[in-house]
């Protein structure tokens, strides 16, 4: 069984502006997912 990781959904974090991609813990709430981690979360203000 072979995953197409290439295949999944992604967006950019408004932080440091990289892309990140889908993951599972994400599955509920995907469209609420803004940030590509805590840190960026935590430093929204600082650069932006």
């Amino acid at each position: 069984m072979s995953h197409k990781k290439q295949y999944l959904p992604q967006k950019t974090c408004p932080t440091c502006k990289r892309p990140f991609a889908w993951r599972k813990k994400w599955e509920k709430n995907w469209d609420g997912v803004v940030y590509c981690s805590k840190k960026c979360r935590s430093n929204k203000t600082a650069l932006a």
